[in-house]
């Protein structure tokens, strides 16, 4: 089995918390999306979108978090076992997987360094169209992705829909925290999974003081969910204290490097 992901990508932490709750063995394959690395022609011809993270077993290629989440609590017994309540498990995971954590991330972090990674972006696009024309459809439709995304961070209308959407998850996931110790029950299920990147990606951008410490049944929860195994090795080892600013520097710093030299 071989997992094509990041550490900065929030679906590709979904799926790795779910391989670590389950002790799964994997290969993994990290593919840096602000380096473009997602863009490379052997992992684009596998998934024309360029998105991660992908899952493969054999000739099975599964490319949608949603699915490849099921597909891993599905080996072995189900994460939780009958502590969980499997329909609402999957209530939770289905409605946490319709938001969207890109425009809200992007919409919260400042316009130069938004510009100078999507700029790098673009150009990698292009790039790589030329080095293999036997996907320069598909290159093309993910720079038109590219520009569709620029436009839809210029929409305060979406983004507010976005950031309401956030806060009814956040305030369901409190009122169910009240009674329960987790998402589905009193085990940690897939939904915790799905759902613990969202609070790191929150804590990441400095929002904690507005979305999480207000919800106090949320805020022990969060502070429970980071003492775990699996969240030390999946998300704390990158993203925890000073970690954050030497993993997202040392990105910012390699970029940079390519752009002067113009390698992209």
């Amino acid at each position: 089995m071989q997992l094509y992901h990041h550490p900065y990508s929030l679906d590709s932490q979904k799926v790795r918390l779910a391989l670590e709750e389950k002790d799964v063995d994997y290969w993994s394959y990290r593919l840096n999306p602000l380096k473009a690395r997602n863009l490379d022609s052997n992992f684009f011809r596998m998934n024309p979108t360029g998105k991660i993270p992908v899952l493969t077993n054999g000739e099975h290629v599964i490319k949608d978090t949603l699915s490849i989440i099921q597909y891993i609590d599905s080996l072995k017994d189900p994460l939780g076992g009958d502590a969980v309540d499997r329909e609402k498990m999957l209530e939770w995971m289905k409605w946490i997987d319709t938001w969207n954590p890109k425009l809200f991330t992007l919409s919260h972090i400042p316009h130069k360094y938004r510009l100078f990674f999507s700029r790098f972006q673009r150009r990698a696009i292009v790039t790589r169209m030329a080095e293999s024309s036997d996907l320069i459809d598909k290159y093309r439709s993910k720079l038109q992705n590219a520009y569709i995304t620029e436009e839809q961070l210029k929409d305060k209308d979406l983004i507010n829909n976005t950031e309401e959407q956030l806060i009814k998850i956040l305030d369901a996931a409190e009122n169910q925290l009240v009674s329960q110790t987790f998402l589905a029950g009193g085990a940690f299920s897939m939904a915790d999974c799905m759902f613990v990147p969202i609070l790191a990606r929150i804590e990441l951008l400095n929002l904690s003081e507005e979305y999480i410490s207000p919800r106090k049944q949320l805020s022990d929860y969060w502070s429970r969910v980071k003492e775990r195994r699996s969240y030390r090795t999946v998300i704390g080892k990158y993203f925890s204290g000073w970690r954050k600013y030497k993993t997202l520097y040392g990105t910012y710093s390699s970029v940079w490097l390519r752009n002067f030299f113009r390698r992209y």
